[in-house]
């Protein structure tokens, strides 16, 4: 991405209160590092339009988002359950560069289309169907939190291999403000494409 964009998001004010574990948090072995000699070539830029997770259940569409005023990004609207984000300031799932994914954690019916990210592990795989009908996969290699104003460098910054980074809020819900603390980042390396 051109730039550095603040990727912390925002996103769930007016969010339910979750319990008070809230969403699932990363466990034992959720950090790792990319994959050596795994990755696929790159790919055109084509713009996404699903996503599956089967890991943790995510069957969605997705949808083009921006940087809201403030410069953050923005996030899908948080009444639709089952809804992702692509940001599209950065680059396309499979090509090269670094992809960002954005969804809810929750939302005032219950969990939304990232409730489960934290769980995810090295070695799970992400689905993207993009628009010119190639579907790439993903292999994750590390989840991570981070508190919204800490989140580092390395979560947006532009690599010369296709990377995936999927965010939602994470920890605990401050009713105060409305959102939660921190924000779940999942880290995963470009593995195949049909």
């Amino acid at each position: 991405m051109a730039g550095t964009v603040a990727l912390g998001l925002t996103m769930m004010a007016g969010a339910v209160a979750a319990p008070d574990e809230g969403p699932p948090r990363p466990g034992p072995g959720a950090a790792g590092a990319p994959p050596t000699g795994a990755a696929h070539a790159p790919l055109a830029r084509a713009e996404p339009t699903w996503v599956t997770i089967p890991a943790i259940g995510v069957d969605a569409p997705l949808t083009s988002v921006g940087l809201d005023p403030e410069g953050w990004v923005d996030a899908p609207p948080q009444e639709v359950d089952n809804l992702a984000g692509w940001f599209r300031d950065a680059a396309a799932p499979g090509a090269a560069g670094t992809a960002v994914l954005v969804g809810h954690v929750d939302n005032a019916a219950g969990p939304a289309v990232f409730y489960g990210l934290g769980e995810l592990v090295p070695g799970d795989t992400v689905h993207v169907v993009r628009e010119d009908g190639v579907e790439v996969t993903f292999t994750v290699y590390e989840t991570a939190v981070y508190a919204k104003d800490q989140l580092p460098e390395r979560v947006y910054r532009d690599t010369d291999r296709p990377e995936l980074r999927i965010l939602t809020c994470g920890g605990s819900f401050e009713a105060a403000t409305g959102g939660y603390r921190d924000n779940v980042v999942v880290y995963a390396t470009l593995t195949g494409a049909e």
